[in-house]
Protein backbone atom coordinates (compact mmCIF):
# COMPACT_ATOMS: atom_id res chain seq x y z
CA UNK A 1 0.00 0.00 0.00
CA UNK A 2 0.99 3.64 -0.48
CA UNK A 3 0.91 5.33 2.92
CA UNK A 4 1.31 8.97 3.93
CA UNK A 5 2.15 9.95 7.48
CA UNK A 6 0.83 13.09 9.08
CA UNK A 7 3.31 13.63 11.87
CA UNK A 8 6.95 12.74 12.38
CA UNK A 9 7.26 12.12 16.12
CA UNK A 10 7.96 8.91 18.00
CA UNK A 11 4.76 7.06 17.05
CA UNK A 12 4.98 8.13 13.40
CA UNK A 13 8.63 7.14 13.26
CA UNK A 14 8.07 3.67 14.68
CA UNK A 15 5.02 2.93 12.54
CA UNK A 16 6.54 4.33 9.36
CA UNK A 17 9.71 2.28 9.77
CA UNK A 18 7.71 -0.84 10.64
CA UNK A 19 5.32 -0.53 7.70
CA UNK A 20 8.16 0.35 5.34
CA UNK A 21 9.97 -2.76 6.56
CA UNK A 22 6.88 -4.84 5.75
CA UNK A 23 7.01 -3.72 2.12
CA UNK A 24 4.60 -0.79 2.14
CA UNK A 25 5.54 2.40 0.33
CA UNK A 26 5.73 5.50 2.50
CA UNK A 27 4.77 8.20 0.04
CA UNK A 28 4.98 11.41 2.05
CA UNK A 29 5.73 12.57 5.58
CA UNK A 30 4.13 15.80 6.76
CA UNK A 31 5.22 17.86 9.73
CA UNK A 32 4.88 21.53 10.60
CA UNK A 33 8.68 21.43 11.00
CA UNK A 34 10.12 20.51 7.62
CA UNK A 35 13.42 19.39 9.14
CA UNK A 36 11.59 16.89 11.33
CA UNK A 37 9.65 15.59 8.33
CA UNK A 38 12.90 15.23 6.36
CA UNK A 39 14.56 13.19 9.12
CA UNK A 40 11.86 10.54 8.95
CA UNK A 41 11.29 10.79 5.19
CA UNK A 42 14.95 10.03 4.50
CA UNK A 43 14.70 6.81 6.50
CA UNK A 44 11.71 5.50 4.56
CA UNK A 45 12.46 6.93 1.10
CA UNK A 46 9.52 9.35 1.23
CA UNK A 47 8.97 12.99 0.31
CA UNK A 48 8.92 15.49 3.17
CA UNK A 49 6.37 18.30 3.25
CA UNK A 50 5.21 20.93 5.73
CA UNK A 51 2.23 22.28 3.82
CA UNK A 52 -1.05 20.48 3.10
CA UNK A 53 -1.14 22.15 -0.31
CA UNK A 54 1.66 19.77 -1.31
CA UNK A 55 -0.18 16.72 0.00
CA UNK A 56 -0.74 14.12 -2.71
CA UNK A 57 -4.28 12.79 -2.68
CA UNK A 58 -3.54 9.41 -4.25
CA UNK A 59 -2.24 7.52 -1.21
CA UNK A 60 -4.18 4.45 -0.04
CA UNK A 61 -3.82 5.28 3.63
CA UNK A 62 -3.19 8.43 5.66
CA UNK A 63 -1.99 7.81 9.20
CA UNK A 64 -2.38 10.80 11.49
CA UNK A 65 0.17 10.25 14.26
CA UNK A 66 0.21 13.52 16.19
CA UNK A 67 -0.65 14.68 19.70
CA UNK A 68 -4.29 14.52 20.73
CA UNK A 69 -4.49 18.33 20.83
CA UNK A 70 -3.09 18.68 17.31
CA UNK A 71 -5.35 15.94 15.98
CA UNK A 72 -8.49 18.06 16.08
CA UNK A 73 -6.89 20.95 14.16
CA UNK A 74 -5.31 18.71 11.53
CA UNK A 75 -8.57 16.86 10.95
CA UNK A 76 -10.13 20.16 9.85
CA UNK A 77 -7.52 20.64 7.11
CA UNK A 78 -7.17 17.05 5.88
CA UNK A 79 -9.60 15.97 3.14
CA UNK A 80 -8.70 12.95 1.01
CA UNK A 81 -11.93 11.66 -0.49
CA UNK A 82 -12.35 7.94 0.14
CA UNK A 83 -8.79 7.05 1.16
CA UNK A 84 -8.41 5.29 4.50
CA UNK A 85 -7.58 7.78 7.27
CA UNK A 86 -6.46 6.54 10.68
CA UNK A 87 -5.41 8.17 13.89
CA UNK A 88 -3.21 6.53 16.51
CA UNK A 89 -4.67 7.96 19.72
CA UNK A 90 -5.86 5.80 22.58
CA UNK A 91 -8.11 8.46 24.08
CA UNK A 92 -9.75 10.21 21.10
CA UNK A 93 -12.95 9.20 19.33
CA UNK A 94 -12.56 8.15 15.72
CA UNK A 95 -15.30 10.57 14.61
CA UNK A 96 -12.78 13.39 14.86
CA UNK A 97 -11.79 12.16 11.37
CA UNK A 98 -15.33 12.18 9.98
CA UNK A 99 -14.69 15.19 7.71
CA UNK A 100 -11.41 13.83 6.32
CA UNK A 101 -12.72 10.87 4.34
CA UNK A 102 -15.61 8.46 3.87
CA UNK A 103 -13.39 5.76 5.39
CA UNK A 104 -11.76 6.44 8.73
CA UNK A 105 -10.84 4.75 11.96
CA UNK A 106 -8.24 4.02 14.60
CA UNK A 107 -5.11 1.89 14.89
CA UNK A 108 -3.65 2.24 18.37
CA UNK A 109 -1.18 0.17 20.32
CA UNK A 110 -1.00 0.42 24.13
CA UNK A 111 2.75 0.76 23.90
CA UNK A 112 5.24 3.46 24.83
CA UNK A 113 7.05 4.38 21.62
CA UNK A 114 10.52 5.75 22.32
CA UNK A 115 12.51 7.01 19.36
CA UNK A 116 15.31 4.63 18.29
CA UNK A 117 14.33 1.98 20.84
CA UNK A 118 13.79 -1.26 18.93
CA UNK A 119 10.44 -3.01 19.27
CA UNK A 120 9.27 -6.43 18.14
CA UNK A 121 6.26 -5.22 16.18
CA UNK A 122 4.93 -8.70 15.51
CA UNK A 123 4.31 -9.05 19.26
CA UNK A 124 2.59 -5.70 19.75
CA UNK A 125 -1.15 -5.61 20.40
CA UNK A 126 -3.15 -3.22 18.20
CA UNK A 127 -6.64 -1.97 18.97
CA UNK A 128 -8.64 -1.04 15.91
CA UNK A 129 -11.96 0.64 15.22
CA UNK A 130 -13.58 1.54 11.91
CA UNK A 131 -16.45 3.76 10.83
CA UNK A 132 -18.13 0.66 9.32
CA UNK A 133 -17.46 -3.06 9.14
CA UNK A 134 -15.78 -2.93 5.70
CA UNK A 135 -13.45 -0.16 6.82
CA UNK A 136 -12.64 -2.09 9.98
CA UNK A 137 -11.75 -5.12 7.85
CA UNK A 138 -9.44 -2.92 5.78
CA UNK A 139 -7.76 -1.63 8.93
CA UNK A 140 -7.31 -5.18 10.18
CA UNK A 141 -5.72 -6.16 6.87
CA UNK A 142 -3.23 -3.29 7.11
CA UNK A 143 -2.39 -3.85 10.77
CA UNK A 144 -2.15 -7.59 10.09
CA UNK A 145 0.99 -6.96 8.04
CA UNK A 146 2.61 -5.76 11.28
CA UNK A 147 1.07 -7.98 13.95
CA UNK A 148 -1.54 -10.69 14.39
CA UNK A 149 -2.43 -9.41 17.88
CA UNK A 150 -5.44 -7.37 16.75
CA UNK A 151 -8.33 -6.39 19.01
CA UNK A 152 -11.59 -4.87 17.82
CA UNK A 153 -12.50 -2.35 20.52
CA UNK A 154 -15.13 0.30 21.10
CA UNK A 155 -14.26 3.86 22.05
CA UNK A 156 -15.13 3.20 25.69
CA UNK A 157 -13.04 0.03 25.78
CA UNK A 158 -10.11 1.84 24.18
CA UNK A 159 -10.32 4.70 26.67
CA UNK A 160 -10.40 2.32 29.64
CA UNK A 161 -7.46 0.44 28.17
CA UNK A 162 -5.62 3.73 27.72
CA UNK A 163 -6.29 4.53 31.38
CA UNK A 164 -5.04 1.08 32.40
CA UNK A 165 -1.94 1.53 30.22
CA UNK A 166 -1.14 4.80 31.99
CA UNK A 167 -1.37 2.99 35.31
CA UNK A 168 0.90 0.09 34.40
CA UNK A 169 3.39 2.20 32.44
CA UNK A 170 3.53 5.82 33.58
CA UNK A 171 2.48 5.30 37.19
CA UNK A 172 4.92 2.45 37.73
CA UNK A 173 7.67 4.51 36.08
CA UNK A 174 6.94 7.18 38.68
CA UNK A 175 7.38 4.59 41.43
CA UNK A 176 10.61 3.44 39.79
CA UNK A 177 11.82 7.05 39.84
CA UNK A 178 11.01 7.32 43.55
CA UNK A 179 12.86 4.09 44.30
CA UNK A 180 15.81 5.22 42.19
CA UNK A 181 16.01 8.49 44.13
CA UNK A 182 16.04 6.62 47.44
CA UNK A 183 18.88 4.48 46.12
CA UNK A 184 20.85 7.49 44.92
CA UNK A 185 20.46 9.29 48.25
CA UNK A 186 21.79 6.23 50.06
CA UNK A 187 24.69 5.46 47.70
CA UNK A 188 23.06 2.36 46.26
CA UNK A 189 23.03 1.37 42.57
CA UNK A 190 19.46 1.17 41.27
CA UNK A 191 20.51 -1.79 39.12
CA UNK A 192 20.29 -3.97 42.25
CA UNK A 193 16.51 -3.75 41.79
CA UNK A 194 16.50 -4.63 38.09
CA UNK A 195 16.04 -8.40 38.66
CA UNK A 196 12.99 -7.98 40.93
CA UNK A 197 11.44 -5.52 38.48
CA UNK A 198 11.88 -7.97 35.61
CA UNK A 199 10.76 -10.92 37.71
CA UNK A 200 7.53 -9.16 38.70
CA UNK A 201 6.80 -8.15 35.11
CA UNK A 202 7.34 -11.73 33.98
CA UNK A 203 5.30 -13.27 36.78
CA UNK A 204 2.13 -11.30 36.11
CA UNK A 205 2.01 -12.62 32.53
CA UNK A 206 1.10 -16.07 33.78
CA UNK A 207 -1.23 -15.54 36.74
CA UNK A 208 -3.97 -13.31 38.07
CA UNK A 209 -2.14 -10.21 39.32
CA UNK A 210 -3.92 -10.42 42.68
CA UNK A 211 -2.46 -13.89 43.23
CA UNK A 212 1.08 -12.57 42.73
CA UNK A 213 0.88 -9.87 45.40
CA UNK A 214 3.58 -10.15 48.07
CA UNK A 215 5.27 -7.90 50.61
CA UNK A 216 4.67 -6.43 54.06
CA UNK A 217 1.35 -4.81 53.15
CA UNK A 218 -0.15 -8.11 51.98
CA UNK A 219 1.27 -9.95 55.01
CA UNK A 220 0.12 -7.14 57.29
CA UNK A 221 3.67 -6.98 58.66
CA UNK A 222 3.14 -3.94 60.88
CA UNK A 223 6.73 -3.94 62.17
CA UNK A 224 8.17 -3.56 58.67
CA UNK A 225 5.48 -1.09 57.59
CA UNK A 226 6.27 1.16 60.55
CA UNK A 227 9.99 0.92 59.83
CA UNK A 228 9.40 2.02 56.24
CA UNK A 229 7.16 4.87 57.36
CA UNK A 230 9.88 6.04 59.74
CA UNK A 231 12.42 6.07 56.91
CA UNK A 232 10.07 8.25 54.88
CA UNK A 233 9.22 10.65 57.71
CA UNK A 234 11.23 13.45 56.09
CA UNK A 235 9.69 12.82 52.68
CA UNK A 236 5.99 13.50 53.27
CA UNK A 237 5.08 13.21 49.58
CA UNK A 238 6.71 9.76 49.42
CA UNK A 239 5.12 8.75 52.72
CA UNK A 240 1.65 9.70 51.48
CA UNK A 241 2.07 7.54 48.39
CA UNK A 242 3.53 4.69 50.45
CA UNK A 243 0.55 4.73 52.83
CA UNK A 244 -2.02 4.91 50.04
CA UNK A 245 -0.37 2.07 48.14
CA UNK A 246 -0.19 0.02 51.34
CA UNK A 247 -3.92 0.45 51.93
CA UNK A 248 -4.67 -0.33 48.28
CA UNK A 249 -2.67 -3.56 48.39
CA UNK A 250 -4.30 -4.59 51.65
CA UNK A 251 -7.78 -3.98 50.24
CA UNK A 252 -6.99 -5.94 47.06
CA UNK A 253 -5.47 -8.83 49.02
CA UNK A 254 -8.42 -8.97 51.41
CA UNK A 255 -10.90 -8.98 48.53
CA UNK A 256 -8.95 -11.78 46.85
CA UNK A 257 -8.98 -13.85 50.06
CA UNK A 258 -12.75 -13.45 50.40
CA UNK A 259 -13.28 -14.58 46.79
CA UNK A 260 -11.17 -17.69 47.18
CA UNK A 261 -12.51 -18.94 50.54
Amino acid sequence: MNITFIGSGNVATHLALALHGCGHTIQQVWSRDLEHAELLAQRVSADAINNFQWLQKNADVYIVAVTDDALFDIALDLQVGNALVLHTSGATQMDVLRSTSTRYGVMWSPQSFVRDMALEYSQLPFCIEGCDSKTEDDIAALVGTLSHHIYHTTLQQRMYLHLAAVMVNNFTSGLYAMAQQLCIENQLPFEILHPIILSTAKRIQYADVRYTLTGPAVRNDTHTLRAHQKLLAEKPEYLEIYNKMTHLLQDIAEGWRRETT
